[in-house]
């Protein structure tokens, strides 16, 4: 049962694909993925890409995902990590697959300085809160988050 974490390459473009429409499946969003292996290879791996994955495997097999970007927190002057997707395929939860990517991650973050690893979660999950709590994680109750999309997005620049 040895888990092992690995920087994706484009090769795994497909595979990171079929992770983030599992995930969107199980968040009642699949409706939402937009993209395709091209869209992956280009925004995850072009030259000009700001955010990075991983692939965790267990003997090899791949059985979970994740994607983060640096951050930058002006109070702090220091980066921080945000961890886009975190996934774990559900017939291999349970094996420590999500914790291993998130301490691959936090482990990142205090070798590179960063002054904070952070992260959304859908407020019904209540498996993933549970998980994240189990690990000393605490909910920022005090922000709200904004976003732009689509036609306001493409409206708001243009205005």
């Amino acid at each position: 049962m040895a888990l092992h974490i690995r920087p994706a390459t484009v090769e795994d473009a497909a595979l990171i694909l079929d992770f983030i429409t599992d995930l969107a499946i199980y968040e009642k969003a699949e409706h939402e993925v937009k993209t395709d292996v091209a869209g992956i290879q280009a925004s995850l791996f072009g030259p000009d890409s700001t955010s990075h994955a991983l692939i965790c495997e267990q003997n090899g097999v791949p059985v979970g995902y994740a994607v983060y970007f640096f951050s930058y927190s002006t109070w702090l002057g220091k980066h921080g990590i945000y961890l886009e997707d975190l996934y774990v395929s559900p017939d291999h939860r349970k094996i420590g697959a999500g914790k291993a990517l998130l301490r691959h991650l936090a482990q990142l973050a205090v070798s590179k300085g960063c002054g904070r690893l952070e992260w959304a979660v859908l407020d019904w999950n209540t498996p993933a809160i549970e998980f994240y709590e189990s690990f000393g994680a605490k909910p920022q109750d005090e922000w709200t988050t904004y976003r732009l999309t689509g036609q306001a997005l493409l409206d708001f620049a243009q205005s």
